[in-house]
């Protein structure tokens, strides 16, 4: 063995075991929710007390378990994958009596055949006909659950088939199985004359799979137990930058309020993060930052604009002012910012940094003399 074996050697241990680690952790997370969703539909059918509880079961259930990443939403998402994947019940239980320490810890109805009743108004969207049902063992060992969530909400079982058979045979990360899906695949394959060309196409350009893929979202994190922070994935150059900012900021003093950082928004199912937010206690209002580590370009001002809107539909309260957003990139073109910028909230100040970072008195100015 030379040295150049030794890395390849250590390399291939290193990408091997780290994707057998997220393929575990992935394994677990689909079958907790399944499971989840499983006895909550078995309740609201079967349940003694269930009319007790009604339409507030799934709020009064995130009140009661109060357990962070298991609220309302998710419980419905749970809900869902049970009643569109019933034929998860085989290798779900296959996988739970494999492990001798889960299936001690687990009551005997979790070992058991698992029951399967459906909804009436669900009943059409299961019996759909066999050749569009994937086989399960394939859906549950190659597609994570942020796959499922999404492939699950497609109501037509072709369509879904489609999207799990393409998702599964080219690896797609989630984020590649959103661009698809949003980007009408299945119908543009449909209207195409040469299918297998658009497929390879399509396969050829899409993101693969990676294990941090599987690892690195809010429901895996909130799963194994880890904080907001282990949300955020920056780069040495990008942290170093934030942390400068941070400080400046802060050093402004005179109503400056340090509320949060890497604040974690969460708007129609997809997570945003807010680099810095301030609260100005004079003018009564927040000052969102958002920092980019390159030049400006449009859909920059778009992000920024859509963070103020939230602010304003969701944080604001009814004696604040509207929120202030400040942009700030290593370069920008004044032509490009005034096209960009027209139209959107009035109060978003770009601005190059690091060469031309504002000063305290202009940011100030600013602020003051926004039009309310």
């Amino acid at each position: 063995m030379d040295f150049e074996a030794l890395v390849k050697h250590i390399s291939t241990i290193q990408s091997t075991l780290q994707a057998q680690a997220a393929h575990a952790v992935n394994l677990a997370l689909t079958a907790r929710n399944w499971l989840m969703g499983c006895y909550i539909v078995e309740f609201e059918q079967n349940g003694e007390d269930r009319a007790a509880y009604g339409e507030q079961l799934l709020k009064k259930l995130e009140q009661r378990l109060n357990v962070k990443g298991l609220n309302e939403r998710r419980f419905r998402e749970f809900r869902r994958l049970y009643l569109v994947y019933p034929q998860l019940k085989e290798p779900i239980a296959q996988y739970i009596l494999a492990g001798s320490e889960i299936r001690h810890t687990l009551s005997a109805e979790f070992t058991d055949p698992i029951r399967h009743t459906v909804s009436a108004e669900l009943q059409s969207v299961n019996n759909q006909p066999s050749e569009w049902n994937t086989q399960a063992d394939r859906l549950f060992e190659r597609l994570p659950y942020s796959h499922l969530k999404f492939i699950s909400k497609i109501e037509n079982p072709v369509k879904r088939a489609f999207y799990e058979m393409e998702a599964i045979r080219g690896c797609w990360s989630a984020r590649e199985l959103e661009r698809q899906i949003n980007s009408l695949y299945y119908e543009r394959s449909g209207l195409s004359k040469n299918k297998e060309a658009l497929s390879a196409l399509v396969q050829r350009q899409a993101m693969p799979l990676q294990p941090k893929d599987i690892i690195n979202t809010p429901v895996t994190l909130e799963f194994l137990g880890l904080n907001d922070r282990a949300l955020v994935t920056e780069n040495d150059l990008e942290q170093s930058i934030l942390d400068n900012l941070q400080r400046f900021l802060l050093e402004m003093g005179h109503g400056f309020c340090f509320e949060a950082r890497q604040k974690r928004i969460l708007i129609d199912g997809d997570y945003f993060f807010v680099d810095l937010v301030f609260y100005h206690r004079i003018l009564k209002c927040h000052v969102i930052v958002e920092l980019k580590i390159d030049k400006f370009r449009h859909e920059y001002a778009s992000q920024l604009n859509l963070y103020l809107n939230y602010f304003k539909a969701e944080v604001m309260q009814p004696d604040d002012n509207p929120p202030v957003g400040i942009l700030l990139c290593t370069e920008k073109g004044d032509t490009l910012v005034k096209y960009a910028t027209a139209g959107l909230d009035p109060n978003i100040f770009v601005q190059k940094y690091m060469i031309e970072l504002p000063t305290e008195e202009e940011i100030k100015k600013f602020i003051s003399t926004a039009n309310y």
